[in-house]
């Protein structure tokens, strides 16, 4: 049968994200998590469902992608299907295309599931190993240790420092009070958490926001960052303590992060509260 491709409407972005969220196994890392569209929420229902595409044969959902900026595709595909050789080629001819609305003409990236035959068929397209990937993941199986530090959830009172928190981790101003609501409204978020971690002062020092993509399945850091006044500290060891707590008391098999393997301060961080590295995965890159 024909696969098609399709953009989503705001009406189907819930039940993509449901079906996302069946995909996640603890076996093996995901490209796409239900948190990262949960994320991306934060720019509006209306962008996001733009930037969702979905790879169906008879009805049937077999692949998402998020486009997660105009020239980088995030691509999940149902783990039944990955060797799947029809939906492979037709999502390798799509991102391939610009005309299909996928990706822009030039440079341009896909993140695919390690062993996933889309991969090798983009190969054939011309596309080379990009950037590297560090996937950490820990167990929830057993408890936690104290983080050592306050944390507590943040709701609306606490969301401008939430958002300072993040401007001042990541040096980007785009993290606002507004988006940080519309973020918190977003059905993805029922099944999240952001804590703020404070000093013995009461300042707030570290932030991380968690997703759950159900009982019993890995659960997401993203993202997670220390305030640029109170780094060297220990907080994010602390706050990443509290995000694995977090995920456990939501029901998540374990903890799971994907951060770029060249920022080797981050993964000795997530390293640091008990994340085992898991084999480093490469994007894959189309020069212009």
């Amino acid at each position: 049968m024909t696969i098609t491709m399709s953009t989503l409407t705001v009406d189907e972005l819930r039940s993509t994200v449901r079906v996302l969220a069946v995909w996640q196994t603890g076996d093996r890392p995901a490209q796409l998590h239900p948190g990262d569209i949960g994320w991306f929420w934060r720019f509006g229902a209306r962008r996001t469902a733009e930037a969702v595409r979905t790879w169906s044969r008879a009805g049937e959902v077999l692949a998402v992608g998020l486009l997660d900026g105009p020239d980088v595709l995030r691509l999940e595909i149902a783990p039944k299907a990955a060797r799947d050789g029809e939906l492979a080629r037709q999502v390798a001819e799509d991102a391939a295309a610009p005309e299909r609305g996928v990706l822009p003409e030039g440079a341009a990236y896909v993140a695919a599931p390690p062993g996933a035959l889309v991969r090798d068929l983009l190969g054939r397209h011309g596309w080379e190993d990009g950037d590297a990937w560090t996937p950490l993941r820990r167990d929830l199986g057993e408890p936690v240790p104290d983080p050592g530090v306050h944390i507590e959830v943040v709701g609306p009172e606490q969301a401008p420092e939430r958002t300072a928190v993040q401007r001042s981790a990541f040096a980007r101003p785009t993290f606002t009070d507004e988006r940080w609501h519309t973020m918190a409204a977003a059905s993805p978020y029922a099944a999240a958490r952001c804590l703020l971690a404070r000093d013995d002062r009461g300042n707030p020092v570290a932030a991380v926001t968690v997703w759950s993509a159900g009982a019993g399945r890995p659960g997401l850091i993203e993202p997670m960052g220390v305030h640029a006044d109170h780094r060297g500290h220990g907080y994010g060891r602390a706050i990443v303590l509290g995000a694995a707590r977090a995920l456990r008391e939501l029901g998540s098999s374990s903890v799971v992060v994907d951060t770029p393997s060249s920022l080797t301060a981050a993964v000795a961080t997530y390293e640091s509260a008990g994340l085992r590295r898991l084999p480093e995965v490469k994007d894959l890159r189309r020069e212009a």
